[in-house]
């Protein structure tokens, strides 16, 4: 059975309450914001972001670089994971990502959604596809993150 697309779902998946200019401003003085990166939507259960095709973002033979793509990926299934979360008692890391890129990109701009495949109590997994201007799937990720408890430290 196909998954539900995000439009599809009606379940809240998030523990806290934000807002794309906050969102957006966790990206200050990373890779994301030094490749472009920003997220555009938060739904029920996905994460929508965009990231541009252009210098910061090609391989050398002018296409965008799969390096970039995964870094869009895991920026937006990341984001998805800890918003699953209480902040004050748990957080997500990457704990693996797997990528396919699927057509080549030359400009404009290319746009990823986080979806959820399991919420799970000790990891989580979350599907990225990564389309182009035209809504062509440029890349599809698969991305699996450990959930970690909050420690005190001394």
């Amino acid at each position: 059975m196909p998954l539900p697309t995000p439009s599809e779902r009606t379940m809240s998946l998030w523990k806290q309450q934000i807002d794309l200019d906050a969102v957006n401003g966790w990206n200050k003085g990373t890779a994301a914001e030094a490749l472009g990166i920003r997220i555009t939507e938060l739904g029920a259960d996905y994460v929508r972001g965009a990231m541009p095709v252009d210098a910061r973002t090609r391989q050398p033979f002018g296409l965008l670089h799969g390096g970039a793509s995964v870094l869009l990926a895991e920026t937006l299934g990341s984001l998805a994971a800890n918003l699953c979360l209480d902040p004050a008692k748990e957080f997500a890391v990457g704990l693996d990502i797997n990528a396919n890129h699927l057509r080549a990109v030359q400009s404009g701009e290319v746009t990823g959604t986080a979806a959820p495949l399991h919420i799970g109590r000790t990891t989580q997994v979350w599907e990225i596809r990564i389309v182009t201007d035209a809504g062509e799937l440029n890349c599809i990720a698969r991305l699996t993150m450990a959930i970690v408890p909050r420690r005190d430290r001394a």
